[in-house]
């Protein structure tokens, strides 16, 4: 996959991560690192369960980056402090 295509699927992962956690959005910045992130520890995740990672831009690769990107902000809360 190509750099542009991480970043774009980290930038809508990291936007539907916050809504699916209740956030207000921790800027364009943040939401795509997390997004970025989110995609690399869902698929890391994912294998350790003996399903396939991203592999890809697809609906699916979307769903599992969304998937880490959701369990990175509920840590990011947790140790933050933010507790929306």
């Amino acid at each position: 996959m190509s750099l542009l295509a991480w970043i774009v699927l980290g930038l809508i992962a990291g936007f539907i991560a916050n809504k699916i956690v209740k956030g207000k959005g921790q800027g364009v910045v943040l939401d795509m690192v997390l997004g970025i992130v989110g995609a690399v520890f869902g698929g890391w995740i994912f294998k350790m369960l003996g399903m396939r990672g991203v592999a890809g831009f697809s609906l699916y690769s979307l769903l599992v980056a969304v998937v880490g990107a959701v369990l990175l902000l509920v840590v990011y809360h947790a140790i933050s402090g933010n507790d929306r």
